[in-house]
């Protein structure tokens, strides 16, 4: 217990009845959850087999099992430790068949869900345009999410014609995965509440089992999630939730906020304790992240605090462009490695969309810095790496139709699709698996020519399944395959880089099979296709990788960097416009959410940036600074002036003007701007977007107002800049594009929005 300071020692000692941790951003929950089931075991004489620990990622629910062996002495293998998933395929491997599937169900992702859903839609003769495949996808998700059965969802849309083409879909994709004997990742949850709801007699084996419970990062749980926690605590009641509702950001995917807010409603003896000493970042980056987050309503009151320094004040920059902002982005990294010989993995850019990755790699490129996208596309999405994983599914689950498809014809032996089609006509008409009816496919009619090639393929897939059986490893196994397909002398004969590329990433998965078989007790080719399916892309970051990391907020939750920056600060973009427009109340709380993950990531310095001028799907648009920026107290933020150079370029024009003017006595003024605490005089500075004055000369608009011009009509003001008597304007019109001109001559009129 050594090193516990008084709440994380009540956490840990608190092992009876219902808990709620409440544990801000870095104050040490791994390690009371750690210790806590440590001194389960070595205090409180509780059998490690009746300890059950849930996290959301492989990566956590690895490093929770590395801590735990290392504080017990003996008995910590026996902790069941894993995320839901995980827990679910296990449940489900051993019990499936209750519910009429077998043992060997494949694992289907979102490409493979897209595929069937496409497939449900042509049977049922819906239009693709109407009904697309991703909207569907997310209506039957919620659907399972909210444990809403085809038929429950059916009866719920009654008169509701959308609504009840959507559970058409719904039926007919679910029977198709259970033809298939595969199960989607919303299944991999619901069947286990299914099965624990009509067979209670297993219910009950797992209650008795996991009598201590614990659930890491409870504020992400959505309602099946809630419901699974529920069943298996429901007798013993000693379950220990662990969250943090101002880091609740998964609203997207499902999670329900209301399972943390009112864990005392459902469990009205619960003990809470608030974890708020933070260990992970300097004083001033928790006093933004309490500014922030202390705006949202309906939150748990609590605030983080640190024995450490203020330590540097959180740096605001405003740029011209998106382009200017990562270029001194970069400059700033490449000034600390050059002064201060920092690594490249020092440094985070995190950002709220995907899309906002591509302006900085591209600056990184040029500049020849090493960087790593997390959240691009996923390893095991890639197309050569698919290709291998279906046949992989072809040998250990035959009713995989989706995974035959693919590789019937890859590489190509010319099997092509109206034979297949015509296959598969025959294997619905008599209740088959798709490879069952091509193991008889002499007798479907019409396939004429393309017989002799389908017996070749089949033929393959039973030499695979011999191998194993006679007792191939699968490392063995998997060079058969590349060997005797094909794949790999196509790509040899195709001597390009990417050829070359696809070659690296099947060697990397070759390397994924050996250490999952080193690393197994008893391996086997559904237990590596179970792991494979369960990997998260943000597990896969090399910590060890001298890089540069660019992510969104969302796939850096969790995580923490020496240095980081919080790029694209502006309204409608973070928080996003959606959010601005939304009805939900709790739309913008989630944003406000968001940018407190994204402040607490940062341990020393924390950088914000936004650009005044941003092209956003083929337009550029102008916004405000982002409210949140606003929201952090103005003694710990520092306004970075010379960050922007339209900002730096107004004030150098300024000069000239006061100097070509200075002997005739006149003057220019400008009004005073406080921005984070610090202000700028209204002779030495002009800030950006603000009005100011030059003698005999005045304007009524500002940069970012919209104008008319008597030729070229609307327009936007992107820059103005005193040149003595007079003032020369930029202006971007709707028709012409952009014009330079004087204001005395343009005779500009402010269109009044």
């Amino acid at each position: 217990m050594a090193g516990l300071n008084d709440k994380q020692f009540e956490g840990v000692q608190q092992t009876e009845g219902p808990v709620l941790l409440l544990a801000g951003a870095g104050s040490g929950k791994t390690r009371v959850l750690t210790h806590r089931i440590a001194y389960l075991i070595e205090k409180k004489n509780v059998n490690p087999y009746n300890i059950l620990a849930i996290t959301f990622t492989n990566k956590a629910a690895e490093e929770m099992r590395e801590r735990v062996d290392h504080i017990v002495s003996f008995g910590a293998q026996s902790v069941w430790v894993s995320t839901f998933h995980s827990l679910c395929v296990r449940i489900l491997r051993r019990y499936i068949k209750e519910l009429d599937y077998d043992t060997n169900f494949t694992i289907y992702d979102s490409d493979d869900q897209k595929t069937l859903i496409k497939n449900c839609l042509k049977k049922l003769n819906m239009d693709p345009k109407q009904y697309p495949e991703r909207m569907m996808m997310s209506e039957i998700s919620k659907a399972k999410e909210r444990f809403v059965s085809p038929d429950e969802y059916d009866r719920e849309a009654s008169g509701q014609y959308r609504k009840m083409q959507i559970a058409k879909v719904y039926h007919e994709y679910q029977s198709r995965l259970r033809q298939n004997n595969a199960l989607d990742f919303d299944d991999l949850l619901y069947k286990t509440v299914e099965l624990f709801q009509f067979h209670p007699e297993i219910l009950d084996g797992y209650q008795e089992r996991f009598r201590y419970i614990m659930v890491d990062e409870y504020q992400d749980t959505n309602h099946i999630q809630f419901l699974l926690i529920k069943q298996l605590a429901s007798k013993y009641r000693n379950l220990c939730v662990v969250g943090d509702d101002d880091q609740s950001i998964y609203k997207f995917r499902g999670a329900n906020i209301y399972n943390i807010l009112n864990f005392e409603q459902e469990y009205p003896e619960a003990k809470v304790i608030k974890l708020e000493q933070n260990y992970r970042s300097s004083g001033n980056i928790l006093k933004a992240a309490n500014g922030v987050i202390s705006n949202n309503e309906g939150r748990k009151e609590k605030a983080l605090w640190t024995a450490a320094p203020d330590g540097d004040p959180i740096i605001f920059s405003l740029y011209d462009t998106d382009y200017m902002e990562a270029d001194e982005v970069i400059n700033e990294i490449m000034r600390q490695r050059r002064t201060e010989g920092c690594d490249y993995n020092r440094f985070a850019i995190l950002y709220r969309t995907n899309a906002q990755s591509r302006i900085f790699e591209e600056r990184l490129v040029l500049r020849n810095i090493p960087y790593r996208v997390i959240g691009g596309q996923n390893f095991y999405g890639r197309k050569e790496v698919k290709d291998l994983i279906s046949y992989l599914k072809a040998v250990d689950n035959g009713r995989d139709d989706m995974a035959i498809r693919r590789i019937v014809n890859v590489p190509k032996r010319g099997i092509g699709v109206a034979s297949v089609d015509k296959i598969q006509d025959y294997a619905d008409n008599f209740e088959m698996s798709l490879l069952e009816a091509m193991f008889e496919v002499s007798n479907v009619p019409g396939v004429g020519r393309a017989v002799a090639k389908v017996e070749g393929f089949t033929d393959l897939i039973m030499e695979f399944r011999n191998m194993l059986r006679d007792g191939a490893t699968l490392t063995e196994l998997y060079d058969a395959i590349i060997e005797r397909t094909g794949y790999w002398d196509e790509l040899v004969a195709e001597g390009t880089d990417e050829a070359e590329g696809r070659m690296e990433n099947l060697n990397a998965l070759k390397d994924k099979i050996a250490t999952y078989e080193d690393g197994c007790e008893y391996p086997d080719l559904s237990g590596l296709l179970e792991e494979i399916a369960l990997v998260a892309d943000v597990d896969s970051m090399i910590e060890s990788e001298d890089k540069v990391l660019l992510m969104t907020l969302h796939s850096a939750k969790g995580l923490e960097f020496p240095c980081v920056f919080l790029v694209g600060m502006e309204d409608r973009l973070f928080p996003s416009g959606m959010a601005m427009d939304s009805d939900d109340p709790d739309a913008l709380g989630e944003e406000r959410r968001l940018c407190y993950v994204g402040i607490t990531r940062a341990k020393e310095q924390l950088f914000l940036s936004a650009a005044r001028q941003r092209m956003m799907r083929g337009t550029t648009n102008y916004n405000a600074v982002s409210r949140f920026v606003k929201e952090i107290p103005e003694d710990v933020i520092k306004m970075n002036g010379n960050g922007s150079y339209a900002i730096r370029k107004q004030n150098e024009m300024l000069q000239q003007a006061r100097s070509s003017i200075a002997s005739k006595s006149a003057s220019v003024t400008a009004k005073p701007y406080s921005y984070g605490g610090v202000s700028t005089s209204s002779k030495t500075n002009v800030p950006f977007g603000k009005e100011f004055k030059v003698e005999r000369l005045e304007v009524d608009y500002a940069v970012g107002d919209t104008v008319l011009h008597v030729k070229f009509g609307k327009g936007v003001v992107t820059a103005l800049v005193s040149g003595g008597k007079d003032y020369e304007v930029t202006v971007d019109f709707e028709n012409v594009g952009t014009k330079r001109m004087f204001a005395s001559f343009a005779k500009l009129k402010k269109v009044e929005e």
